[in-house]
């Protein structure tokens, strides 16, 4: 409901939320607050997005049943069961920390399309290229060209764009296309290489 007055109406979005539980992805000690609009604390310095923000870019990237998806930072893993709950065909979820690569994958354990990696997404070299969806949870300046040649032909791009000190949720809307910069998120700067940080 806090979704909806928000101004969210992406009916398949909102059904995902209310079925995956972020509480069960959240660490322990902040559990208590997992149905609050904040972003929450995760180890490595990481953190898990607001509701609000997940919602957004969700309902940007317009994911179809049985597409393909790459998820750029898999954080606790709890986009990435959205991304599934929403019909996904198959997820491939990068992460750069083994700590957060680990926990993940115990938690999506019984989700046969999800596969998390750990590995860099910055790097120009992306496994299994060819997706139509790719969502990453942080801000670049401009768009890395191997992004663009990891999307399908029609494919859709969500992530953050960040340009004079604000960040704003940006849609490539196809592999030749330029971003198009939307409403402003909360969404830390993606950080090149796999961390030292177990």
């Amino acid at each position: 409901m806090a979704l909806r007055g928000r101004g969210l109406r992406d009916t398949a979005v909102l059904r995902a939320m209310e079925q995956v539980p972020r509480d069960a992805f959240a660490p322990q000690p902040h559990r208590e607050h997992a149905r609050r609009d904040i972003a929450l604390p995760l180890p490595c310095g990481a953190s898990m997005t607001a509701p609000s923000t997940v919602a957004l870019m969700l309902a940007l990237l317009r994911l179809e049943p049985g597409q393909r998806v790459l998820e750029i930072g898999t954080g606790s893993g709890y986009v990435t069961a959205l991304l599934a709950q929403l019909g996904a065909g198959a997820v491939l979820s990068l992460e750069r920390y083994t700590t957060l690569a680990g926990m993940a994958t115990r938690q999506l354990a019984a989700l046969a399309e999800v596969h998390v990696v750990r590995a860099d997404g910055l790097a120009p070299e992306l496994p299994d290229g060819g997706f139509d969806r790719i969502l990453v949870h942080g801000s670049v300046a401009a768009i890395p060209p191997h992004w663009r040649a990891a999307l399908e032909p029609g494919g859709r791009l969500v992530t953050g764009l960040s340009g004079d000190g604000l960040c704003r949720a940006a849609v490539l809307a196809s592999p030749e296309a330029d971003a198009e910069p939307g409403a402003p998120v909360r969404l830390a700067a993606l950080v090149p290489g796999l961390a030292r940080v177990l």
